[in-house]
């Protein structure tokens, strides 16, 4: 009998033991390798198993088109959140600049300002109580010069430090080029004032002169130092752009040799049979005026180089350092104020920074006639360390942050600005306003500011700061003001001709 052929025995399926490529590395790893546990999660949190019937081909082609439909929603949904933010926020404001509020809020407003960008900036504020009593002082009992005249310094303190903090508020909500140049605008606004406030004095030319010249040591000197000094005490060193570097240092040098070019004509005119005393002042005041319109158009080519031309370097720089902000977290999550409180605290801020100003002023003459201190050291030393004192605190605390680009950006761009604007701006002032503003400054400061921009050059030419570097800064700018405090006043002056008592 013939045997009865068999059928043969079918052979299990092959186990797929291998996820679709569009799974996450999560999902594969809950999906078992071997074909009697493998299962397949399902999005109501059942599982199915791989090898049942209804599983093929076209279920993997589902699932695939509900993952890129998911994809699509959570797009959309950002889409309309973008759309939705669009809406109450302008289009240059960046993100970092972004409030998340509208209009004013008292509350807001007052705790934002008081907390400040650092804090530095927030001790600062604990003088404000002085603002007041300065006031009081002046209008209740105007005799009393030196209480006046010291409250009123103490009070610019901090309105120049509401000043600047406006200002950075203000450039947080634009690119960053454009935001370097608000901050350092609005950080030697109070420079300005304090400038045209002494030119409409009438008799202050002398501390005019002194305070321009001593704008740009304080700024190149004592703040750079500290910057280089906060940098060094955190880390061996910093390193800094030399796109940066170059740039300011010639300018620097620049601008000092075009603020010394009328006072070099008139010192090597002077007493010559050449001119007489009155032709050589009326020259020197034209070319002052000339050497003025000059720096305001090199400033103006400055500016257009920085914002316009070649920004995308700065902007690359200035983006590098934000990243390297070791606060960076901390500044972001921190309240910002809308554009209407930045308006107006740059309005009260002004206003008081004009009103203290104007006291400020008006006890000069009290303090070189009656006390002795030499127009010198209150050009050089004392007035330049009040009007910078915003932009100061704001370079130090970007440079204890690892921002040492941000930090010199702010530093030689205030510099740049005192040099090349500010100072030219009031020769041009008092030539509208009728008051002869001269640019023919004392040999012994454009000899100081001269070795300070070549000290200053040797500093940043290899692209690297220490404490140590920023050590000999502070040395030197502490030594010139030593020289101003013993420079005797004018033989017209009747007020301690060897300086302070």
């Amino acid at each position: 009998m013939a045997a009865t052929p068999t059928s043969p025995t079918p052979q299990p399926p092959l186990p797929r033991s291998v996820a679709p490529s569009y799974r996450t590395q999560e999902e594969r790893k809950e999906i078992p390798t071997t074909t009697a546990e493998a299962t397949l999660p399902l999005h109501n949190g059942d599982v199915e198993s791989i090898h049942s019937p209804g599983h093929n081909s076209d279920m993997f082609r589902a699932e695939r088109l509900q993952h890129r439909q998911q994809q699509q929603q959570e797009l959309q949904d950002q889409q309309r959140h973008n759309l939705k933010r669009s809406r109450t926020l302008p289009p240059f404001i960046r993100p970092e600049g972004e409030s998340g509020r509208n209009g004013f809020s008292p509350l807001h407003f007052l705790r934002i300002c008081f907390r400040s960008s650092s804090a530095v900036s927030c001790a600062v504020n604990v003088l404000w109580p002085v603002v007041p009593a300065a006031l009081v002082v002046r209008y209740s009992q105007p005799d009393w010069h030196l209480t006046i005249f010291a409250l009123s310094y103490i009070a610019m303190v901090p309105c120049a430090n509401l000043v600047g903090f406006a200002g950075q508020e203000l450039a947080r909500k634009v690119a960053h080029v454009y935001g370097v140049l608000v901050e350092t605008t609005f950080g030697s606004i109070v420079e300005i004032i304090l400038f045209i406030v002494l030119l409409v004095n009438g008799s202050l030319t002398p501390v005019i002169q002194a305070a321009i010249l001593g704008s740009v040591l304080a700024t190149m000197l004592l703040c750079l130092g500290l910057c280089f000094i906060a940098g060094g005490i955190r880390r061996e060193e910093t390193e800094h752009n030399e796109a940066i570097s170059e740039a300011g240092s010639g300018l620097l040098l620049t601008a000092g040799v075009g603020l010394a070019i009328p006072a070099i004509f008139q010192k090597a005119l002077k007493g010559s049979d050449l001119l007489t005393s009155q032709e050589l002042s009326e020259r020197t005041l034209s070319l002052s005026r000339a050497t003025a319109i000059l720096l305001i158009l090199a400033y103006v080519v400055f500016v257009w180089f920085q914002a316009k031309t070649h920004h995308g370097i700065y902007d690359a720089i200035f983006e590098q350092d934000d990243q390297r902000d070791t606060d960076r977290r901390r500044d972001m999550s921190k309240e910002k104020l809308t554009l209407l409180e930045c308006a107006l605290a740059l309005a009260v801020s002004l206003a008081l920074v004009t009103i203290i100003a104007i006291t400020l002023v008006e006890e000069i003459d009290f303090m070189v006639l009656e006390r002795g201190i030499s127009e010198a050291f209150m050009g050089l030393i004392l007035v330049p360390l009040v009007e910078k004192a915003a932009e100061h605190l704001t370079a130090i605390d970007e440079a204890w942050d690892n921002q040492m680009n941000f930090a010199l950006s702010h530093v030689l761009g205030a510099t740049l600005q005192t040099a090349l604007f500010n100072g030219p701006l009031v020769v041009i002032v008092g030539w509208i306003l009728n008051k002869p503003m001269a640019l023919d400054f004392h040999i012994f400061d454009i000899a100081v500011l001269l070795l300070a921009i070549i000290t200053v050059g040797g500093f940043l030419r290899d692209g690297k700061t220490n404490y140590l570097e920023g050590s000999l800064c502070v040395i030197v700018y502490i030594a010139i003001a030593a020289a101003a405090y013993h420079y005797p006043n004018p033989a017209h002056l009747s007020g301690g001709s060897t300086g302070a008592h």
